[in-house]
């Protein structure tokens, strides 16, 4: 969603604000009956067994995010703001001429538009009713330095990955050309059990995150993660992969030119075929590159030219189209099917594409140099 509202502010050549506030989670007002027992310092002398009920969500209390989220989108849609169907995180306002857009998350906000004098008058009224912090352009959000460029915005996770490597211990080791070595797989029962096996949780959960702007390191990250319930010594240098029955699902969407969702999943379920398991890729690309659609389209974008997913699988890209073959093909699930549905509605186009240029390889299988 980030990627996105940014990827269109850009093209747009909008300016992006960046708005931080104060105690969010003791703005929120309760809808449930909550109690607490006397704070110390503040108790009754002539109650003492007595308990407070709240008014107004505390920090550490379950419901405290949610209140906050509650009281920022009432205020919101009495702004006339839009919440979104397909994201709760976003709202939109439209007046006229004027087009606003609106990320939140937690208690960081961003705020991006057409019409700078509007902007600037919904902030001052923004910070009449909540304490702002305005950190007037965007330049850090959510552990990403943003960079801005004559054409664009720069992504950068640099401070996020020295500390990774300080926590790893590894801060002097020498850098390499790719994420992981062509000839290496990983394997579940090898090599010996880590001593530690929360540290290396730890890091791969970290690695996950920074995959958010890096999706170069997606497939290694996808490989570590199958590991997390049993990790050993060998998951970093073994050789010889006897665990890799399921296929992995990648996708790259664009907006353009820019990279706006990628995703690195071992499939669910063992595919008969590779024709079965490219299909079943092209149909979880097509769910993601629907929800993307309808955020786009709840954002007035228009979408001048039919969406098309490129498959390396020539049969897979017949079956998209033409779903032939049923013997063979009934066993898949019908949600499946979703893409043949969505191609024969012309919603999208599947086409074929050549092995070589195939950009998601990169998140499909460790790549030499």
């Amino acid at each position: 969603m980030v990627r996105l509202v940014l990827s269109l502010a850009v093209s747009h050549g909008w300016a992006l604000h960046q708005l931080e506030v104060n105690n969010a989670f003791l703005q929120g007002t309760l809808l449930e009956n909550v109690f607490m027992t006397q704070p110390s310092g503040f108790i009754d002398h002539d109650n003492p067994n007595h308990v407070c009920q709240l008014q107004k969500a505390i920090y550490g209390l379950n419901q405290a995010p949610r209140a906050w989220y509650h009281e920022l989108r009432s205020y919101l849609l009495s702004f006339e703001f839009i919440n979104s169907i397909a994201d709760a995180s976003l709202f939109v306002f439209r007046g006229h001429s004027t087009v606003i857009y609106l990320l939140v998350y937690v208690n960081d906000i961003i705020v991006t538009g057409n019409t700078s004098s509007t902007i600037s008058q919904f902030l001052q009224h923004l910070s009449d009713r909540f304490s702002l912090k305005d950190l007037s352009h965007l330049h850090y959000f959510l552990g990403v330095k943003v960079i801005p460029y004559v054409d664009g915005l720069f992504l950068s996770q640099r401070k996020y990955i020295v500390d990774l490597l300080s926590k790893a211990q590894i801060t002097e080791a020498k850098p390499v050309s790719t994420p992981m070595s062509s000839s290496v797989s990983l394997t579940l029962h090898s090599g010996s059990p880590l001593a530690d096996t929360v540290a290396y949780r730890t890091i791969v959960g970290s690695l996950q995150y920074l995959s958010l702007t890096r999706p170069n390191i997606s497939y290694t990250v996808n490989k570590l993660s199958q590991f997390m319930h049993q990790p050993t010594t060998n998951h970093w240098t073994a050789a010889g992969d006897k665990d890799g029955f399921t296929s992995t699902s990648d996708y790259f969407i664009y907006l353009g030119r820019n990279p706006v969702s990628w995703s690195s999943k071992k499939q669910k379920t063992i595919a008969w075929s590779s024709t079965e398991a490219e299909y079943r890729f092209v149909a979880n690309t097509a769910v993601e590159l629907r929800w993307l659609c309808s955020l786009l389209s709840e954002l007035d974008v228009i979408i001048a030219q039919q969406p098309v997913i490129y498959c390396e699988n020539v049969g897979a890209t017949h079956l998209c189209a033409n779903l032939v073959f049923h013997s063979r093909m009934k066993h898949v699930a019908l949600d499946y099917h979703f893409i043949n549905e969505q191609v024969q509605s012309g919603r999208l186009r599947v086409s074929h594409i050549s092995t070589t240029d195939q950009l998601v390889d990169a998140l499909t299988k460790p790549l030499p140099r």
